[in-house]
């Protein structure tokens, strides 16, 4: 699986302990969008470089990370054919899955803690969408 990530300043340091946690228990291929370092940056353009690389089958799901999480979700979801969800708890990273078929996890440094994010992370790879009832819903969505 290849999975591309992007950051904020404010998530730089959880960005860059994820990328190498994601790597070493999942051996999933990550592709890093940034930020580079914890200057100053736009969350916007992180949402969307992930986001496009959703859209165009670069990676096959990604992780946006921002202060709150709101800011780079909602950046993300501008971009046709994502679906980013902002998880907070172990059980909104399950359900994003089954029910929403989530293809972004986004999250807010300031408000989970990295063990936290790591128990996230973990149940959203682990998770598969159920399809069924909830495909027609998503495919709703994707009319939009």
């Amino acid at each position: 699986m290849k999975i591309g990530i992007g950051c904020d300043h404010a998530a730089f340091f959880e960005k860059e302990k994820l990328v190498k946690y994601i790597i070493s228990e999942f051996n999933y291929e990550v592709i890093d969008f940034g930020a580079k370092s914890e200057d100053s940056v736009d969350y916007a353009e992180f949402g969307h470089a992930v986001g496009n690389a959703i859209k165009n089958s670069k990676v096959n799901r990604g992780i946006v990370i921002c202060g709150s999480g709101i800011g780079i979700s909602i950046a993300a979801n501008k971009i046709k054919g994502v679906r980013a969800a902002l998880c907070t708890s172990v059980k909104h990273a399950e359900m994003s899955r089954k029910h929403n078929d989530a293809n972004i996890l986004a999250l807010g440094a300031r408000f989970t803690s990295y063990d936290e994010i790591k128990r996230i992370v973990k149940k959203w790879f682990q998770t598969d969408f159920e399809g069924g009832r909830h495909l027609r819903r998503v495919n709703k969505i994707e009319k939009i």
